[in-house]
């Protein structure tokens, strides 16, 4: 008798240590140890601290550089027209539907904090390891662009004997914008260099899709398919992120040569097979980083990319 009142005086105590463990969510796919810097940059917190700056200088930027781009339309990135343009189909007002989408970051990373039982601190010196490692993550799509930017110049040059060689080794940013102005930066471009109000018109533009873009097509879509594919279809776990992460990135890669709401053909950016299959690569890597980093890691990425591209086309293709 004393032995089963022994065993269960065990179980309780089991029980209790069990309780008095806190419970974590984790969001990552790696669950990396407690109070490192891959754990503390991967909370959705620390992605906002370090996306406010580059959330600032996209709006500030916008509204301040004195460039024909901007003067034209008021250009902004496609992702981030998507949102305003549903604010605004649901009733909010103009005013407001163009402030919120950088409201619609804040709301959502601080939302996923709460949920997600992780320590609410940022430490400062992360920032700059993190804006090294986003440049770091940038560099193999910059290789990527440019073995595809030189294998396509070869075979140009091949069909073509030279002619309009030039034109078609240009390095793009994944940028996609409302403007057809922006057309006129690059390939009919006879200047050897772009002017520096059209630069920093691109890098804002590059910056802020960065930004929106991940948000839509990681943040957002990613969690959306998951939770049809999982919970509604009841598909594998293992399927159903092999087919959110193909499904998001090919979606990515087309929104750049289609307008999804009038269903036609960009003017800015023409389809491109070699530029859709660079960029649906890229869509992967960028879910790839979302799943292991988070967003804020990946969104910088991205950001450092589209600044990077747009100097090396300045600097090597123009």
């Amino acid at each position: 008798m004393s032995t089963v009142i022994n065993k269960l005086r065990n179980k309780k105590k089991q029980a209790f240590k069990t309780e008095d463990k806190p419970r974590t969510k984790k969001s990552q796919l790696l669950n990396f140890t407690e109070e490192s810097y891959l754990e503390r940059t991967s909370r959705p917190f620390y992605s906002l601290i370090f996306l406010l700056p580059f959330i600032v200088l996209y709006e500030f930027g916008t509204f301040t550089i004195n460039t024909d781009v901007f003067n034209q339309s008021q250009i902004r990135v496609v992702a981030f027209v998507w949102l305003q343009n549903l604010l605004e189909s649901i009733g909010f007002s103009g005013r407001f539907a163009w402030a919120a989408p950088p409201f619609a970051i804040i709301i959502i990373l601080l939302s996923l904090q709460f949920t997600s039982g992780k320590k609410w601190k940022f430490m400062y010196r992360d920032f700059p390891p993190m804006l090294i490692e986003c440049v770091l993550l940038a560099v193999p799509l910059i290789v990527l662009t440019l073995f595809l930017s030189s294998a396509k110049l070869q075979i140009n040059f091949n069909k073509l004997y030279g002619y309009e060689v030039k034109s078609q080794a240009n390095v793009l940013p994944m940028c996609a914008s409302i403007s057809d102005s922006n057309s006129q930066r690059s390939d009919e471009n006879t200047s050897s260099t772009m002017p520096k109000q059209s630069l920093a018109a691109n890098i804002v533009t590059g910056i802020g899709a960065g930004i929106y873009e991940e948000l839509v097509f990681r943040l957002i879509l990613i969690c959306i398919l998951l939770f049809l594919f999982q919970d509604i279809i009841r598909m594998t776990h293992i399927n159903s992120i092999v087919l959110a992460v193909l499904i998001s990135a090919g979606l990515f890669s087309a929104h750049h040569h289609i307008d999804f709401f009038s269903g036609q053909m960009s003017t800015v950016d023409p389809f491109d097979f070699t530029r859709f299959v660079f960029r649906t690569i890229a869509g992967v890597y960028f879910a790839i980083l979302f799943a292991f980093r988070g967003f804020g890691i990946t969104a910088g990425t991205h950001a450092f990319y589209n600044i990077i591209a747009v100097f090396i086309t300045v600097r090597f293709f123009q």
